[in-house]
């Protein structure tokens, strides 16, 4: 966990207790277990997500339902339109994260098409209800793309030649999708997670080649060790 992370998550519980207390000792009467309180748990961790993950679109996909089932728990809003709602919010925030993804640009996706313009097309890597390893030794490593659903892959670059900056195409569906990189490499992290998630345990230094990782979590998660 990171250190900003445990700090937030610090606060909520000395406020969370500090309620409980003022409940107990009858100094003020709070209704902690409100009509909806049980939202807090998606909308809570979802809102530190923002100051913490590099990806936001599943944490404001996150933020968003939370709110709306609160509203419908507090009868604000009814959950017959609350269920009409959701799939088009996700798909519009969805829509929205693309757009800005495709007008910003993406260094992975340069890379990549660079790749495929030398007529060198990158390692590909699929695991659909299975699991797969992947091991390049001596070799030159420029790219690859990688996708698992309902499955997991392994892919192993310890033994790998990196000379230049590469790019790795990612795609978790129900499932995982573990990068084990050498120590003289940089990692960097531009995933769309959507109930999933990307980490990194790498930590970066100047002057080394840079691994790009890009692609989407959805109900999945993708490691770079």
């Amino acid at each position: 966990m990171k250190k900003s992370s445990k700090i937030m998550w610090g606060i909520v519980l000395i406020a969370a207790g500090a309620l409980f207390a003022v409940n107990a000792l009858d100094i003020a009467k709070v209704n902690v277990f409100f009509d909806g309180w049980w939202t807090l748990f998606i909308i809570i961790p979802c809102a530190i997500g923002l100051f913490n993950d590099s990806d936001k679109t599943g944490n404001i996909i996150g933020i968003v339902i939370g709110v709306l089932l609160l509203l419908g728990a507090r009868n604000i809003i009814s959950f017959e339109i609350l269920w009409k709602l959701l799939l088009p919010i996700i798909i519009v925030v969805i829509g929205l994260k693309l757009i800005i993804s495709g007008v910003c640009g993406n260094k992975a996706n340069e890379i990549m098409t660079s790749i495929k313009k030398k007529g060198n097309p990158p390692k590909n890597g699929f695991a659909l209800f299975s699991g797969q390893d992947l091991k390049f030794e001596n070799e030159v490593f420029e790219g690859a793309e990688l996708t698992a659903v309902f499955g997991g892959i392994e892919c192993d670059l310890r033994g790998a030649v990196i000379e230049q900056d590469c790019a790795i195409s990612v795609c978790a569906v129900f499932g995982g999708i573990d990068i084990i990189v050498p120590d003289n490499v940089n990692v960097k992290i531009s995933a769309t997670s959507i109930f999933g998630g990307a980490s990194n345990k790498k930590s970066n230094r100047k002057d080394l080649p840079t691994v790009y990782v890009n692609g989407l979590c959805m109900f999945g998660g993708v490691e770079i060790k």
